[in-house]
């Protein structure tokens, strides 16, 4: 699938309006979760290796949400809570693309732009909209941070499917851990007063 068929990805385009956080605030953030050159290089490792199992790992992270019913109340439907389906189908394709796009570490602009429109998308501001459906209003913040932990912990498994020396594992693995939490740091950017931010 190519990315102008992802229904919503909007990545690198005028559709996305440009960060008010800066370049240079994104590289202090690097810095608080010891984010450096050796994990960007960790990180497009990976990109080889993840790459043909996306779906795999998106039926286990997808495996995850929809057997926790608080998860997946977010892509419930107000009108009989039960889950969107399609929205749970064009959400996948687009986390798919987030796998990749992570793993393809580009910390520019266009990169962090879409990281604050993944936070609109999560928050009141701006969900639902891009899909046109009537879901729950909101991701809660508290499971947007949680989330960390189940999606990297269970990353490992297809990262050591490469065959790489486990020090190579290890270092693939850690480097997804520190972009994960940045990536999070940057969408819970949506839920707070930009001067508590």
């Amino acid at each position: 699938m190519s990315k102008v068929d992802i229904p919503g990805y909007t990545y690198g385009t005028a559709a996305v309006p440009q960060s008010w956080l800066t370049l240079a605030e994104l590289e202090e953030l690097k810095k608080s979760v010891l984010f450096g050159d050796d994990d960007v290089a960790a990180l497009r490792e990976s990109l080889p290796h993840l790459s043909p199992l996306v779906d795999e790992i998106l039926d286990v992270w997808y495996g995850f949400v929809g057997g926790n019913s608080h998860l997946v109340a977010t892509f419930g439907r107000k009108s009989d809570g039960q889950p969107d389906e399609a929205y749970l189908a064009a959400v996948r394709k687009r986390f798919g693309q987030w796998i990749l796009d992570t793993a393809q570490a580009n910390y520019d602009q266009r990169w962090l732009d879409y990281q604050m429109e993944i936070g609109r998308r999560h928050h009141t501001t701006s969900k639902n909209r891009t899909d046109g459906v009537a879901a729950a209003d909101v991701v809660p913040l508290r499971h947007l941070i949680a989330l960390i932990v189940p999606i990297t912990f269970t990353l490992r498994p297809f990262l050591e499917k490469s065959g790489k020396p486990r020090v190579a594992v290890d270092r693939m693995h850690q480097a997804w851990v520190k972009s994960v939490t940045m990536q999070t740091a940057l969408w819970a950017s949506a839920y707070v007063k930009r001067s508590d931010y």
